[in-house]
């Protein structure tokens, strides 16, 4: 018998903007940061702050480039929130900061608009939202799956990036982007961290 143990599986959780004023967001950051089936890393949504560049871009009609900037500034600042809530996450922008912060225990949530400014291959647009982000951070870093976690109702369908995307659960960049990398994908409704361990065996199980 091999009695080499599996080593820990990396999760990327995105933490929908939708939660924002949810009793959820607080249950979900203390499940992810004290459950140990996996190493998770939390990426933010924009939330109110990505509602609010879109006002802005509606009001003056600034191009999708700049309101796709502001929007990954708006993802940063809904990651501060998290970490201000959550005593054990640690604010990361790099993947070098967030390998420390698993290596401390901590529960690293990224940052994105520092390394996503440098990121030419996806669209600046609004197709390309938190979601493929998201994504992105997971083939970095050879994470084994992706874990969406969203506030509206789920169709019964709803490992089918295609199925989600048609219905607007997710947005249009996403499913290309998880058939090219390869990654697998679950989407949990808001109120289900208890989920959570079990989220991880069935995707793990994929890969």
């Amino acid at each position: 018998m091999n009695g080499a143990s599996r080593p820990t599986p990396r999760l990327v959780v995105k933490l929908g903007g939708s939660l924002a004023a949810s009793t959820s967001l607080p249950q979900w950051l203390h499940e992810l940061a004290r459950n140990r089936s996996a190493r998770f890393v939390v990426v933010p949504g924009g939330g109110p702050f990505a509602d609010a560049v879109r006002a802005a871009q509606h009001a003056w009609q600034f191009s999708d480039q700049v309101a796709h900037a502001m929007a990954l500034g708006s993802m940063d600042q809904f990651g501060q929130m998290l970490c201000g809530i959550e005593s054990g996450a640690v604010a990361c922008t790099t993947r070098l900061q967030i390998g420390r912060a698993w290596a401390e225990g901590g529960l690293p949530v990224w940052l994105p608009a520092r390394l996503m400014s440098r990121e030419r291959r996806l669209a600046r647009s609004w197709d390309v939202t938190s979601d493929t982000i998201a994504a992105w951070l997971a083939q970095a870093l050879g994470a084994n799956a992706l874990l969406l976690v969203k506030s509206c109702e789920l169709p019964a369908d709803d490992g089918d990036p295609v199925a989600l995307a048609a219905a607007g659960i997710v947005d249009p960049a996403l499913p290309g982007f998880l058939s090219r990398a390869g990654i697998a994908l679950q989407v949990l409704q808001r109120d289900r961290w208890i989920d959570l361990t079990r989220a991880v065996t069935r995707m793990t199980c994929r890969v």
